[in-house]
């Protein structure tokens, strides 16, 4: 059995201005995107990108506007509508937390077809460019609700199971942990090889879908469910309920990518 660091939350403080670790994964998340998003434009003999240099910045800047304004929106409509029904001023307080993937995904989604339409550009083509990009940014994130010690994992007596702070006193599985691995850094690598050569428009976008739904619905099975919640309909929580369809949308996208375009 372990215990949890219960590492301080705010990593510098310099008077009343505190950084907390959270917002530095976020700040890891964009910088890992731009560095990779740089280095395949750069890339010789690889899938052509879809942006120049310069237009890639301005594509950084809508998918953070996407991120931000999607993942608090979505926990907000997913996780807890009648709490913010009741208080609506809340939905703006993010230093309180409360920030949805799915919700982010679906934000990041309109901001390309907002950007796609401006610059005349294929939507598709452009999320099969950036979804390499995205799953070092969902490790950081894992990473920090680690660091926090939040959103810890069902009680468990695996050896390296691990008592959290405010979770009681019984070992649970560093969910957390888990998540950092199947959905950021093994999903990166699987998609950074695979789109390194040039494939079918939408399959690099289904092979994303198919493979974080999977992650994340695997590791469901050890991460307790939210409290204002619980499990859902068939035993199933809402982060499964959630990744179901991207599922089975990201295979359907990866078998019409490559019958249309063998």
């Amino acid at each position: 059995m372990l215990i949890h660091p219960g590492f301080d939350p705010v990593a510098i403080a310099i008077g009343p201005l505190a950084i907390r670790w959270y917002g530095l994964m976020y700040l890891a998340a964009f910088g890992a995107f731009w560095w990779l998003g740089t280095r395949r434009i750069d890339a010789p003999g690889g899938a052509p990108a879809p942006v120049t240099r310069r237009e890639f910045d301005d594509l950084l800047f809508y998918g953070i506007l996407g991120v931000i304004v999607g993942g608090r929106v979505g926990y907000v409509l997913f996780y807890k509508p009648a709490h913010f029904l009741s208080h609506p001023l809340e939905v703006f307080a993010l230093w309180q937390g409360g920030m949805s993937f799915h919700g982010g995904f679906l934000g990041v989604l309109l901001a390309m077809a907002w950007y796609a339409r401006r610059s005349q550009r294929s939507w598709l083509a452009l999320m099969d460019f950036i979804a390499p990009l995205v799953p070092l940014g969902i490790a950081a994130g894992r990473l920090g609700n680690f660091i926090n010690g939040e959103l810890w994992g069902r009680v468990s007596d695996v050896s390296w199971a691990m008592v959290f702070r405010g979770a009681g006193a019984l070992p649970r599985h560093p969910s957390q942990l888990y998540e950092m691995a199947a959905e950021g850094l093994l999903l990166f690598a699987l998609l950074w090889i695979y789109s390194s050569r040039p494939r079918p428009v939408g399959a690099v976008s289904g092979l994303f879908l198919a493979g974080y739904g999977l992650g994340r619905f695997l590791c469901e099975f050890t991460r307790e469910p939210d409290d204002f919640l619980g499990l859902l309909a068939l035993g199933m929580s809402m982060g499964q309920w959630l990744s179901a369809p991207m599922i089975i949308a990201g295979l359907a996208m990866m078998a019409h990518a490559h019958r249309k375009s063998p």
